[in-house]
């Protein structure tokens, strides 16, 4: 089974569904409020572990109930927590996420705890993946991804700016469509994998500027598209360590991010591996 350890955020979502998302200066009045455990980091190795993979988080919470809430299915779907520490004069990070019945989403992130993650605390295990993400301090990504010896994916969440080692370094980079193209040539030179991701139309693998793989992603009728690109991420870097050629690797984690978008909540919509595979089952077939 393959083993993989994951840096980053962890965060209490607090969701506002409604039947279509706020334009600037309007109020949206029919939201219902719920609360579900998220953060890029914590998404990805909650989605690493149920699609097979033995997985440890390294991030950090507040002493506060919210973190108790934040670490509930990470504990009870078996992710190694003993890299997450308690920050006692911070709060553990808060997302606050609107969400249309589309499944489209607006999110705003107050990160808390998260920026504690301070680089000379970091105690990477000898594993055979690391996922880093850039909404923690991205020292710690550097840091992470300079001394780490196996298999190596960060995801540039957001479009600002990072240390080139991590570009240079990782064996690969997931980015969405506007974040590929706020990155420009610093991104599409790199000799290392780059995923870019089209949402509902799929993905494609490059290396070295040519596209080496592309896939479609499944029919699905989206419910709430947060976790989606986690997914996505976790099974892509799965596939990968596991020795899957690259057009299979993509057309598994396009298959988990589909899935995901199917339930509500980051976390509770992440899919178990059976789930993926009778999806891609069910694609073939179709």
């Amino acid at each position: 089974m393959p083993s993989m350890v994951v840096v980053g955020s962890i965060n209490l979502d607090i969701v506002a569904r409604a039947a279509r998302l706020p334009t600037p200066a309007a109020k949206v009045t029919d939201a219902l409020i719920m609360r579900y455990p998220g953060g890029s980091a914590a998404n990805q190795a909650l989605a690493a572990r149920r699609l097979g993979a033995n997985v440890a988080l390294i991030g950090r919470v507040g002493r506060d109930a919210d973190a108790d809430a934040a670490l509930a299915l990470l504990r009870e779907g078996g992710v190694d927590i003993a890299g997450v520490d308690a920050v006692p004069d911070a709060a553990t990070g808060v997302a606050l996420i609107a969400v249309a019945a589309s499944g489209e989403n607006q999110i705003i992130v107050a990160p808390g705890a998260n920026l504690r993650l301070a680089t000379e605390s970091l105690q990477l295990p000898a594993v055979d993946a690391l996922i880093g993400e850039t909404l923690t301090p991205g020292d710690a990504v550097t840091r992470a991804v300079g001394t780490f010896e196996g298999f190596t994916c960060v995801t540039l969440a957001t479009a600002s700016e990072v240390d080139d080692a991590v570009l240079r370094d990782s064996d690969l980079i997931v980015v969405n469509e506007s974040e590929a193209a706020w990155y420009g040539d610093r991104l599409a030179l790199r000799e290392g994998l780059i995923a870019k991701t089209f949402g509902a139309s799929g993905a494609a693998l490059f290396r070295g500027g040519e596209e080496i793989a592309r896939s479609s992603s499944p029919a699905a009728m989206a419910v709430d598209t947060t976790g989606a690109g986690d997914a996505f991420t976790a099974a892509l870097s799965l596939g990968l360590v596991e020795g899957k050629p690259y057009a299979e690797a993509l057309r598994f984690a396009c298959a988990a991010g589909a899935t995901a978008t199917q339930r509500r909540g980051a976390q509770p919509s992440l899919p178990t591996r059976d789930e993926v595979e009778r999806v891609l089952r069910d694609t073939e077939l179709g």
